[in-house]
């Protein structure tokens, strides 16, 4: 993408936006647009207008001009995706949900909050356990990561092992369609199988389809009590070996995650890790629930990984505890810019016995292209992270990662597996998405999209 691009609008255009959205909540100079051209992708184009919302009432007459005018419209949480969803590929309008954040409503009869788009997720979960309620769904951004953008790419997380991912805890949508129609998707009740599906459809649309101005999360009591077990291995088939005999035992925890040494090595460079000595993999696992079931629980799970005579093994059940072996994931994403300044990152999935056979794959992957390749992710629901660190400004270097990536998906739906679990398609893996996905199924996706958005100007070029 050329990022020094300009996309002027018409001069009425820039009318009608300035008095639909007055102040700074409309702007247009590219030296104020740019940061809105760009997501984690590190892909960028500059937009032609940026606008902030803050009634529903803006976003439907914005649409009804947008739709007149077959202007594109790109829906923007907080940017954190990372395969270019908010990337605007034809010159647009970038409309931001910043400034349309609220909690609506949360009832503790109903087990629902009504919020805004905007909304960041953690902060969502933070009003609600002062009431004991509990949204599970947790993406890595999840604390700066907004609502409407995880259902727009129906982000999954640690706990999507117990809970599922955000499409499991979406119970309705209230959506813009292009020409400002309002459409209200399911409600509120916990169960409901009357008509098509409309809001399972819409959540992972990847802001293709519609706006969405009002989301209606599912929520469940807050767990009593929580635990965590670390668990290191001399290689990484000995730990994901260890978690499939978790799931042997009988066991369903809230996480489970993996750590491969490549990650390990990059978190040790900034921060000490909870051990002394080499470790070639970890297994992370997090137990959730009363407090007699989760003390019988770790003590279970104890006995499961003594079995593969690891390394060792910690355990925490205070909060303090807990987020000091959590470290070791969650600060992956600073400490990988220490192994190199650029990095491509996919997600692939494959079905859970396939996971040694796949990291074993990309482990020769990285052996062959001669670069660090950081592996990590979601063990439990078969979700790995694949992050190709290289230096994009070595043209040689760029080549070879590239060429690795490619492997590696090649890799993963040769396993039976998906090139995303989570991120979406957006801009990124959409030039692969053929090798998955047959011409039909691609074609009804696009006949749908037509339904939705007759001149597609909702987030064109994206998705599928």
């Amino acid at each position: 993408m050329d990022g020094s691009r300009q996309n002027p609008l018409p001069p009425a255009a820039r009318r009608f936006l300035s008095d639909l959205f007055p102040g700074e909540a409309a702007v247009f100079a590219p030296e104020e647009t740019c940061v809105f051209g760009t997501d984690a992708s590190r892909r960028q184009a500059i937009p032609a207008a940026v606008v902030r919302p803050e009634t529903e009432e803006q976003v439907r007459e914005l649409l009804r001009f947008a739709h007149a005018e077959r202007i594109p419209i790109l829906s923007r949480g907080r940017g954190t995706n990372t395969v270019g969803d908010c990337v605007p590929t034809a010159p647009g309008i970038v409309v931001s949900t910043a400034r349309f954040a609220d909690i609506l409503e949360i009832s503790e009869d109903d087990f629902v909050a009504v919020c805004r788009p905007g909304l960041v997720t953690a902060d969502l979960q933070k009003a609600l356990a002062k009431k004991r309620l509990f949204y599970p769904p947790d993406p890595a951004s999840v604390r700066f990561s907004s609502l409407g953008g995880n259902a727009a790419t129906c982000a999954g997380g640690m706990r999507a092992l117990k809970y599922g991912v955000t499409r499991d805890f979406i119970l309705g949508i209230r959506a813009v369609l292009p020409g400002g129609e309002v459409i209200v998707t399911g409600g509120r009740t916990h169960k409901n199988v009357a008509g098509l599906d409309l809001t399972r459809l819409l959540v992972g649309s990847e802001g293709t389809l519609a706006f969405f101005t009002e989301i209606t999360a599912k929520l469940l009591p807050l767990p009593e009590a929580t635990a965590t077990a670390l668990c290191a291995h001399a290689d990484p088939d000995a730990a994901l070996t260890a978690a499939g005999d978790v799931f042997r035992a009988g066991m369903l925890p809230a996480a489970m995650e993996f750590v491969d040494r490549t990650c390990l090595d990059a978190v040790a460079a900034i921060t000490p890790l909870p051990w002394s000595g080499p470790a070639g993999a970890a297994l992370l696992v997090r137990l959730d629930g009363s407090a007699d079931a989760v003390a019988a629980d770790l003590e279970k799970l104890g006995r499961v990984l003594a079995e593969r005579s690891p390394l060792f093994v910690h355990t925490a059940l205070d909060q303090a505890g807990q987020d000091a072996l959590w470290a070791v994931r969650t600060m992956l994403n600073q400490a990988s810019f220490r192994v190199a300044p650029d990095k491509i990152s996919d997600d692939v999935t494959v079905p859970r016995g396939a996971l040694r056979r796949v990291a074993a794959g990309i482990r020769a992957i990285a052996a062959r292209a001669g670069l660090p390749v950081l592996v990590f992710g979601h063990v439990g629901d078969g979700n790995l992270h694949v992050n190709i660190m290289h230096r994009a400004d070595d043209p040689a270097e760029r080549h070879t990662a590239l060429a690795a990536r490619e492997e590696i998906l090649d890799l993963a739906l040769s396993l039976r597996g998906t090139l995303s679990g989570e991120h979406g398609v957006g801009l990124s893996k959409l030039p692969f998405l053929d090798r998955q996905i047959g011409p039909t199924e691609r074609g009804l996706m696009r006949r749908i999209k037509a339904v939705f958005d007759p001149h597609g100007i909702m987030n064109p070029g994206k998705a599928y």
